[in-house]
């Protein structure tokens, strides 16, 4: 289904996201090695890319964005998961503009169940239903 490929490429986009976070590993390098491997129709290929590429030219902003409505932790303290879930999301919210509030809070949701740890769900949920007063639709 149309939801079940966009959820792949989120699933690929956050793993990316993760990898480049916590490894430092280039950009290209990752989206290259994960999207070979992916079977993803062009289309949801390029979603993977513009999600990426959108959280890292925008992470300041994002970041930002996470601090101030992630108020009890340190950016640095934040699980890897976690952070960079909520980046993603709140690219999509604020930045990205293409999907319904409730979607982008919804697939983050789900990806925080499937990778987070116990409390991933209810925290990102937290933050992103702060997040989305901003949100400009």
């Amino acid at each position: 289904s149309m939801a079940g490929a966009r959820r792949r490429a989120r699933v690929i986009a956050l793993k990316a996201l993760y990898e480049i976070d916590s490894a430092g590993h280039k950009t290209e390098d990752v989206l290259t090695r994960f999207l070979a491997d992916a079977e993803l129709s062009e289309e949801n290929s390029a979603f993977v890319r513009k999600l990426v590429s959108g959280v890292n030219k925008n992470r300041q902003a994002l970041d930002q964005n996470v601090k101030k409505f992630a108020t009890a932790w340190p950016i640095e303290q934040i699980p890897v998961v976690d952070r960079n879930i909520l980046r993603l999301a709140i690219f999509e919210l604020l930045i990205d503009n293409k999907v319904p509030v409730k979607v982008a809070i919804n697939e983050a949701v789900e990806l925080a169940k499937i990778f987070g740890g116990d409390n991933s769900a209810r925290f990102v949920n937290g933050v992103l239903s702060s997040v989305s007063t901003l949100a400009t639709r």
